[in-house]
């Protein structure tokens, strides 16, 4: 039995950035798209999968920074968190988006599986925000762009 007296929640926070219980994953989500299909805005779409891509790492990436460095500066609102360009600029960027994704991902899932992290503090450098809080407009910001994902995935036919 952990001695964690936010064990119980701390499990379910875990649960909400790693599963996939009410929706199609990170990695579903992004696997097998056909380079050329990337940079596409189909039937009027306003983003590309390239481009949902790059916001779901910026943001993700902001988020996690916020949290972790209190001189962390977020990008400039919403500009900041989108490409420039809605194709990626070569082949490799796509899959070095989605590894930095991950990455980050993975270091978010660490700081709050340390029981040293207190869920409930308040950031010392921020306006009240916590870890908990931080946590739902990650895994919440995530679903909702993997949503779209898919769902622009099946109006290129590319859906499996």
């Amino acid at each position: 039995m952990s001695k964690d007296p936010q064990h119980a929640l701390r499990q379910h926070v875990l649960s909400l950035l790693k599963s996939t219980d009410a929706h199609t994953g990170f990695d579903a989500a992004i696997a097998r798209l056909p380079v050329q299909k990337q940079g596409v805005r189909p039937n009027d779409a306003p983003h590309s999968a390239w481009e949902i891509l790059e916001h779901l790492r910026i943001a993700q990436w902001d988020i996690l920074e916020f949290i972790r460095n209190p001189k962390h500066v977020s990008p400039k609102f919403p500009d900041g968190y989108w490409p420039a360009a809605p194709y990626p600029e070569n082949e490799q960027s796509w899959s070095q988006a989605a590894d930095a994704f991950r990455a980050d991902l993975a270091a978010f899932i660490h700081l709050v599986e340390d029981e040293n992290t207190d869920l409930f503090a308040a950031l010392p450098h921020g306006t009240g925000q916590t870890v908990l809080r931080e946590a739902f407009v990650l895994a919440d910001h995530n679903a909702y762009h993997l949503g779209q994902l898919v769902f622009l995935r099946r109006l290129l036919s590319a859906w499996p």
